[in-house]
């Protein structure tokens, strides 16, 4: 299968596109030479399992979700302009990785081509130089690229209901556990860790024993 530049057929192909989103800067958009020829989206939950004797299998409890990744392969070339592939395409690309001064973390970027794909910061890169020029000069390189999801807590806050249960629950204690926690996963609202100290009389609600059987009441 041969590879097409974008460049050279950008009439009829629209062009993917890896654009910075924060911070503000410019230019904001990291070139690609060649549109990929797939991606993949990986979503999970995590799950723990309650352990009851003399269960073959044991119930599982959802216990919270796992950020969203994208995988694709990028092909960068320079094999018509006999440019060095690193200047030209992959140093922007691993330029994501780094710490910005603005934001103390690495920037945050979209994946873009019929719409925005994707949405997170750039969690890991592997780089494969393919063809090179007669003095060593690498023309072309294969990008190996993962950006991990990011989402403002408050904007899954925002996203999803803060109903209270139907009916009183009962939540077993896990090592780690803190009142906000739990209160964020029967709520879905962390501020709501006072109703769970009320309920079961917790005077240090930072000491919580691993086992503890918690009663989650139906907020009023």
């Amino acid at each position: 299968m041969s590879l097409i530049p974008v460049d050279a057929v950008r009439e009829t192909t629209v062009p993917a596109r890896l654009r910075i989103i924060t911070p503000n800067v410019t230019p904001d958009v990291i070139p690609l030479r060649f549109n990929p020829t797939e991606y993949q989206l990986q979503k999970q939950n995590n799950f723990a399992e309650i352990a009851i004797p003399g269960l073959e299998t044991p119930p599982i409890q959802y216990v919270r979700g796992a950020s969203e990744k994208l995988t694709l392969e990028l092909i960068v070339d320079t094999s018509d302009t006999l440019e060095d592939v690193r200047k030209k395409y992959v140093d922007g690309v691993r330029g994501l990785l780094k710490i910005n001064t603005v934001l103390h973390a690495p920037p945050l970027v979209a994946f873009e081509w019929d719409r925005e794909i994707f949405k997170g910061v750039l969690d890991s890169l592997n780089v494969t130089y393919t063809l090179f020029s007669s003095s060593g000069v690498p023309l072309r390189a294969k990008l190996s690229t993962t950006l991990r999801e990011y989402r403002p807590v408050e904007v899954q806050f925002s996203e999803r209901p803060r109903n209270s249960p139907d009916v009183e629950k009962s939540f077993t204690v896990r090592r780690g556990d803190e009142l906000w926690s739990i209160a964020a996963q029967m709520y879905r609202d962390p501020a709501q860790w006072r109703a769970l100290a009320l309920a079961n009389d917790i005077q240090d609600p930072r000491s919580l024993e691993p086992g503890t059987q918690l009663l989650v009441p139906r907020l009023r």
